[in-house]
């Protein structure tokens, strides 16, 4: 498989070798997605350990577990943090004149969601040292940005689709123009929030450099980019290549601006906000795989969007490249992957990321 082969920045990922997690062999609770089974939700350990190439397979048919952490409640963490979003993302687009458009704004900002990518954000300040407090207005302009790829993503131009998390999407509840507006306020406002809204504990050079990192990521290097592609490729044979291409603009640079935003916020070292970003390239393109097996696998209720629409326009995914089974083995690599890089910082602290390695692999919608 020609991983990453074709982007620069990766020339030289670690995802060229086949890493194996040294796995417990004692008994522990499981998460699947289909028969993929990688990480136990409880986990306890002290450092992973990369052996000879030969075993990504395990992780397909036994949890992985890390000895000697406490006991996570990762479900309780999740929502906490999804919380604190919640609540700052509300306060950040109040109701105010004109009100049309401040409403299209708040229906699809506020319209629930897993908000992994805040909570990254969130959990990658923290593993540095720094307090969550200081990444929150971050952690709303990456969730802002977001919900703007997707009112865009949802219009007729682009994919043409009527549900988005369970509810008609923007431009069939406002209209298109206020649809595509909304989507432009929100991602101006991104960069205005993290500008105005980042305390002072923050040295304007991190501020600086988190807002560039962002605006790298959803530009025409970035989440641009892989749109496009995207659509110049519907109906088209594309490579395996291309298809990386594609995922790894168009989903995986903007959840690894989270990670590496989160960790430059936190005030993390060079070395720490490298390690995080290889951590977030693998979990990055890893929400993409999962979320094309979903699309041939889940139902459109269970998936709160329409559901197929990949197959329906022939666009090229992972399953149809290497089918399901071969989706999910690269999945396992991408998550063994992501772990390597973590065991470089302390367990106890890396342990929510850990857990949203986990969550990301065996998400359901």
């Amino acid at each position: 498989m020609a991983l990453f082969s074709t982007i620069p920045s990766y020339e030289n990922s670690a995802l060229l070798r086949n890493p194996n997690i040294a796995l417990n062999k004692s008994p522990s609770p499981r998460i699947s997605i289909g028969s993929l089974r990688l990480i136990s939700l409880k986990i306890r350990a002290t450092h992973t350990q990369v052996a000879d190439s030969s075993s990504v397979q395990p992780l397909l048919t036994k949890p992985l577990e890390i000895t000697q952490l406490p006991i996570f409640q990762f479900d309780e963490y999740l929502s906490m943090k999804a919380k604190k979003v919640e609540k700052a993302l509300n306060e950040a687009v109040p109701l105010q004149y004109p009100k049309k458009i401040h409403r299209a704004m708040r229906y699809s900002l506020l319209a629930g969601g897993k908000r992994v990518r805040p909570v990254l954000c969130l959990a990658s300040c923290e593993l540095v040292g720094g307090d969550q407090s200081l990444a929150i207005p971050t952690a709303c302009a990456v969730e802002m940005i977001h919900t703007m790829s997707l009112i865009h993503d949802d219009l007729p131009c682009m994919d043409n689709d009527d549900l988005r998390r369970g509810k008609p999407t923007n431009h069939k509840a406002f209209g298109e123009e206020t649809a595509i507006l909304a989507g432009d306020a929100l991602l101006s406002l991104a960069f205005e929030h993290i500008a105005a809204k980042t305390t002072k504990v923050v040295s304007p050079e991190r501020v600086v450099r988190a807002i560039a990192e962002l605006g790298s990521a959803v530009g025409s290097s970035g989440l641009v980019a892989g749109q496009i592609v995207d659509i110049l490729s519907e109906g088209k044979e594309v490579t395996l290549e291309e298809l990386e291409y594609i995922h790894v603009h168009k989903t995986a640079k903007l959840l690894e601006a989270s990670v590496v935003c989160g960790a430059i916020i936190g005030g993390g070292n060079e070395g720490e906000v490298e390690r995080m970003r290889k951590y977030a390239r693998c979990i990055g393109l890893l929400f993409q795989v999962v979320d094309d097996i979903l699309d041939v696998t889940k139902s459109s209720e269970e998936l709160g969007k329409t559901a197929g629409k990949d197959l329906a326009s022939d666009k090229a995914t992972y399953p149809k490249f290497m089918g399901i089974e071969g989706a999910k083995n690269f999945a396992a690599k991408l998550v063994a992957q992501a772990i390597e890089e973590l065991a470089h910082f302390d367990a106890a602290m890396a342990t929510p990321l850990y857990c949203l390695a986990n969550y990301i692999a065996n998400r359901q919608t």
